[in-house]
């Protein structure tokens, strides 16, 4: 693994970056004491896509009323 120095990371960042996002990661150090690693990060492929149930849920059409006058009651609304 490549070092490079905090002058010489900033001078090459985007090409170092776009090196370290292809699987090869660097270490900047400072004079000469290594201080951190670059290294790409995980792709998020366990995530669904937003929408990945469309179609497989029904909301009623009385969704907004559910259980209205059980939660008026609950709250003394209602008697």
């Amino acid at each position: 693994m490549k070092t490079f120095n905090i002058h010489e990371a900033k001078t090459q960042l985007s090409r170092l970056v776009d090196r370290a996002a292809k699987g090869e990661p660097f270490i900047i150090a400072k004079a000469g004491k290594p201080l951190v690693k670059v290294v790409p990060l995980e792709p998020k492929e366990d995530l669904e896509p937003f929408g990945f149930m469309k179609g497989e849920l029904k909301v009623p059409e009385d969704f907004d009323t559910m259980a209205a006058d059980e939660i008026a009651e609950m709250f003394g609304l209602k008697e």
